[in-house]
């Protein structure tokens, strides 16, 4: 997935008010930032931790900036807005990144599921069965090389 803005790198100082954060860039600028997730991210939100914000020029936004991203030692990298998600799973269903689900001719999301529920997307088609998928955004990290949400 590609942001529409590219971001920039920095490291975390701290984490407050649930929504809040400071960062200071790469290029030495302390920032706020606004942070989607309102979990408590252990593991993810530490300070010292290399991460990556979002610039926004928005006059209608308190912040002109949005964390997105927590890099991991190794270049592995952890989303942090779950409203990133769907997003980028839809994209990756699309562009056939999952070679198990690839060959469906229809991808719906938000789909009914039984009475009062939804399942995030239903692929169909192609002669294969359909496929429910659920996404899951991860908020917890107790050990290095987990994901837990």
């Amino acid at each position: 997935m590609r942001f529409q803005t590219p971001l920039l790198p920095g490291r975390l100082i701290r984490r407050y008010k649930r929504f809040l954060a400071d960062a200071r860039l790469d290029d030495g600028r302390e920032v706020t930032a606004h942070v989607g997730n309102p979990g408590s991210m252990l593991g993810l939100a530490e300070p010292g931790a290399r991460i990556w914000l979002e610039p926004n020029d928005d006059p209608k936004r308190k912040l002109r900036f949005a964390w997105r991203l927590v890099e991991h030692p190794g270049g592995h990298f952890t989303g942090v807005d779950p409203g990133a998600a769907n997003r980028i799973v839809r994209e990756a269903l699309e562009t056939c990144a999952v070679a198990d689900l690839a060959g469906y001719d229809s991808l719906r999301p938000e789909v009914r599921y039984g009475e009062k529920s939804r399942v995030d997307f239903l692929l169909s088609g192609g002669g294969r069965p359909d496929a429910y998928v659920e996404v899951k955004s991860v908020t917890l990290s107790r050990a290095a090389g987990r994901a837990e949400f």
